[in-house]
């Protein structure tokens, strides 16, 4: 069965149950072939209504804060796995109530809250700086030079303090296997003289496991190599993988534009609002029903509710002139942005909702004034 938007409350996330199924049968095979410990990553996606769905494939998370580590604890019942640029003194408390482990991203870190850490009975780790990254973009490379992301071989020095039992990297950008073998090799070059004295890896994000083509089985021997090899437990934690290419953002075209040629149709959404990350890194979305631009067919820009004059994308084809009240429906909407949005100028917050073939829609949360009101 194939979702009606049209019986879809707009603007709302849908979340596909199937396709968020198969992704977490997917990782769930990574993870019990390679014998390694795979991480919900609450940053890129953390709407606890479908959590029960997740607690079923038995997944824990990482945390990057003590709201989404209490989140994790109190929604997926696991202590989650938290690190963050830094820690305050307010609620580093509360961060190790709800954390097993906890990475500290500098040496200064360290020193200052080790010692709390080891008294909660929280494994510690340090986030290293492998200054290496596959990645071809700069807003997600934490390994460029002057990054404030973890510590250097040559700031570690020849010994690691005693109490530290895991190291910490991060340095991948929705990348494959092969990004990651490389990325090992300099991760062994610079800090591979730890190892014998450590309980764990954690090899961080941005392994797009779930995507198309992506090599399963080689990801799955370069993990249990090295887990045989150095005799530690393996930490992945994939952001967007968990929730890669399951479900979509559906809006309606309120009006239609036309200025120096150029349709546009705004939307009852905002790209700077519910898709922030195609403003920032940028990307153009795919929209069901559309292609990039053909020369004779209908074409348009697509223009956010907001009034930021850059709150627009385009250009899209479509086999038919659009009209206000006709659907436009994003796909791939799910991971990284719930997460991100705002509710700047009091525009309408989607809704937020899963789709299943058998039961059909079922909302899950719905936004009004109280929520714009209360968080100002």
């Amino acid at each position: 069965m194939s979702i009606d938007f049209n019986k879809i409350p707009s603007p709302c996330y849908v979340i596909d149950e199937q396709l968020l199924r198969n992704n977490l049968g997917l990782i769930k095979k990574v993870k019990e072939s390679a014998g390694v410990d795979i991480l919900v990553s609450l940053k890129a996606f953390s709407n606890w209504g479908v959590f029960p769905i997740f607690k079923e494939y038995g997944f824990a998370a990482s945390a990057s804060s003590s709201y989404e580590a209490r989140l994790a604890f109190e929604e997926l019942g696991a202590k989650a796995h938290t690190h963050s640029p830094a820690f305050e003194d307010h609620s580093i408390a509360e961060v190790l109530k709800y954390s097993s482990h906890i990475n500290f991203n500098s040496l200064n870190q360290f020193r200052k809250y080790s010692q709390m850490a080891s008294r909660e009975g929280v494994s510690i780790g340090l986030r290293v700086n492998p200054e290496f990254s596959d990645s071809s973009y700069d807003i997600y490379n934490p390994c460029k030079p002057g990054s404030r992301f973890g510590v250097t071989a040559e700031q570690l020095g020849v010994d690691l303090p005693r109490e530290v039992e895991g190291l910490h990297f991060h340095a991948l950008f929705e990348a494959d296997s092969l990004a990651l073998e490389k990325l090992l090799a300099v991760f062994l070059n610079k800090c591979g003289q730890f190892l014998p004295g450590l309980k764990w890896v954690n090899m961080g994000g941005g392994h797009l496991i779930t995507r198309k083509g992506y090599d399963r089985d080689r990801l799955i021997r370069i993990l249990t190599g090295f887990k045989n090899k150095h005799g530690v437990q393996i930490i992945l934690e994939p952001g967007s993988a968990f929730t890669y290419q399951t479900g979509y953002l559906v809006s309606t075209v309120l009006d239609i534009v036309n200025n120096n040629s150029i349709k546009t149709a705004i939307l009852d959404v905002s790209f700077t609002c519910h898709m922030p990350d195609c403003l920032e890194m940028p990307y153009k979305p795919a929209i069901l029903g559309a292609t990039d631009e053909v020369a004779g067919k209908p074409t348009y820009r697509m223009g956010g509710i907001s009034c930021l004059a850059g709150d627009t994308m385009g250009n899209w084809s479509f086999d038919q002139e659009l009209k206000p009240g006709d659907r436009i429906v994003f796909d791939d909407m799910i991971h990284y942005t719930t997460v991100k949005t705002t509710m700047f100028n009091g525009v309408h917050h989607p809704s937020i909702g899963i789709w299943n073939d058998p039961s059909g829609f079922r909302l899950i949360r719905e936004f009004n004034y109280q929520d714009y009101k209360n968080r100002l």
